[in-house]
């Protein structure tokens, strides 16, 4: 169920429909599905288009400091969702970080409360995929980085297993008593599918939106780019894992 939970949303992310209608032209010797091939792979390669799609994603979330959001609320734990390690090849075996967003921004909330005389837990979900059966828990991974900080060890810890929101929500729930505050901290697209998650769990949610993937407009607007204009391969990557997330939420009824 795991695997195909992961395989079955490939067929309608672009590059599936791409190349189904590919092959369907191929069967009946038509120009037409190749000719929509192309314009589906067009539109979505384009960088506006996975601008538009992350924009519309992550809102109404926008970037602030762990002192702003602070000032609402004094939560008992800091929850840090998983991103996901990428397996260095070599003999030292280390996973190497695909986004440090997440764990930065719970290290600030963690930090800024202890400076205001709280105590909170630091909460690490231990993400593992069974097809890298050999990669630690990634929760496992970030506690030992986060003591090597100076976070003090019995202040922070790690999930058991989890392989989706769902298993985090679950898992810390069963760590923390039951309606507790937690300051959550999770990627601005992510965001609205786990707090769903979470707050099904009787817990109160602190959102603390990290790992942007629109671009602010105060840098320079995205529309004034001529290069956002033409298709490129991470457009459509960009463009693929914003439908992945939308699939995500319609299947969590987390919208």
């Amino acid at each position: 169920m795991f695997l195909f939970s992961k395989i079955l949303p490939l067929l309608v992310l672009p590059l599936g429909v791409v190349m189904l209608l590919l092959l369907w032209g191929g069967i009946r010797g038509s120009r037409w599905p190749g000719i929509s091939a192309l314009a589906v792979l067009w539109i979505f390669a384009t960088p506006l288009t996975a601008e538009a799609l992350w924009r519309w994603l992550e809102q109404p979330y926008q970037r602030h400091t762990a002192a702003m959001l602070l000032q609402q609320s004094r939560p008992a734990a800091v929850v840090v969702l998983g991103t996901g390690r990428h397996a260095a090849p070599g003999p030292a075996r280390a996973s190497e970080w695909l986004d440090a967003d997440r764990f930065f921004g719970g290290l600030d909330a963690f930090v800024q409360l202890r400076k205001q005389g709280d105590a909170p837990q630091l909460i690490f979900t231990g993400g593992w995929w069974p097809t890298q059966p050999n990669l630690p828990p990634e929760g496992d991974v970030l506690r030992e980085r986060a003591i090597a900080l100076g976070i003090p060890a019995e202040a922070v810890v790690s999930t058991a297993k989890v392989r989706n929101t769902a298993d985090e929500a679950k898992e810390v729930a069963a760590m923390l008593p039951a309606g507790s505050t937690l300051l959550l901290v999770t990627s601005a697209f992510h965001m609205p599918r786990a707090r769903r998650l979470f707050e099904r769990q009787g817990l109160t949610v602190l959102p603390f939106a990290v790992d942007f993937q629109a671009s602010g407009a105060w840098a320079g607007h995205p529309f004034r780019d001529p290069l956002n204009y033409l298709p490129t391969a991470s457009g459509l990557q960009r463009s693929s894992r914003a439908i992945r997330e939308a699939i995500g939420r319609t299947i969590y009824r987390a919208w």
